[in-house]
């Protein structure tokens, strides 16, 4: 799995910008409700839920935010008849690199169009529903800070029936099947690791060498674009890039 951890640090570096721009709020907000509504309202019965929780915990959402989108998702949030769905559209960008886009949107044509527009200004094209889906592969991943011991890191990975791992730094990531990541994440917490985030990532069997500065930039910024949407809730690509090419690019 080389390689999908550069992706994860584009994620992160884009974060602070997100952040900024009240992204990650609505980001969150969205996913407890989601979670909410997919399953028992309650986070201690609920992985997908506590999960979401704890992410708005880390993000710095008061509790009392938190509570009423577990209420809108449990629908016991009086006069609000918004009804979220999530849907994923998929699209080329440029130097023909495939991209996932995951939404949560309470208008379908809006969204299509305001992704439509974001692909055709930046060089990419939205397209049809499988078009580059059966590239990918969902997984769980947890992601570990304060590595000092990579051997026990693989022992307890293996314990806990993980897939694979990369380190960068003292930051790891740990791969696994979907319905394993409540163990792994548990595991690993027993071991004494350090588990600061879980997360579902779609996974690329292949991946697009981007070499050009242009194409870079524009690759980028189309991504950029696509985030900054606000029924975006996560978008995939299946480039590489060497660090300086995307340092620049995303100046």
């Amino acid at each position: 799995m080389a390689g999908h951890s550069k992706w994860a640090n584009i994620k992160r570096q884009k974060a602070v910008v997100d952040a900024k721009r009240g992204k990650t709020f609505t980001q969150v907000s969205r996913a407890i409700i989601i979670a909410a509504r997919s399953g028992v309202p309650d986070p201690a019965l609920n992985f997908q839920l506590r999960t979401a929780i704890e992410k708005a915990k880390a993000a710095g959402i008061p509790n009392e935010n938190i509570e009423r989108a577990i209420a809108k998702g449990a629908g016991t949030f009086g006069g609000d008849n918004t009804s979220l769905e999530e849907i994923r559209y998929e699209g080329y960008g440029p130097s023909g690199v495939a991209i996932l886009i995951e939404a949560l949107t309470d208008n379908r044509n809006r969204t299509a169009a305001d992704l439509r527009a974001a692909f055709s200004k930046n060089g990419g094209n939205l397209g049809e529903t499988g078009c580059v889906s059966w590239m990918f592969q969902q997984k769980g991943v947890c992601v570990v800070q304060n590595v000092v011991d990579e051997e026990q890191l693989l022992e307890a990975s293996l314990e806990a029936d993980a897939e694979s791992y990369e380190t960068s730094d003292e930051i790891a990531e740990v791969f696994t099947e979907i319905a394993n990541l409540e163990n792994l994440s548990q595991t690993l917490k027993a071991k004494g690791f350090s588990v600061t985030d879980l997360e579902l990532r779609w996974i690329p069997s292949n991946s697009v060498e981007v070499t050009e500065p242009d194409q870079a930039r524009s690759l980028l910024k189309l991504i950029d674009t696509l985030e900054g949407l606000d029924d975006v809730q996560n978008v995939t690509a299946n480039f590489d890039m060497n660090e300086q090419l995307m340092a620049a690019s995303m100046t």
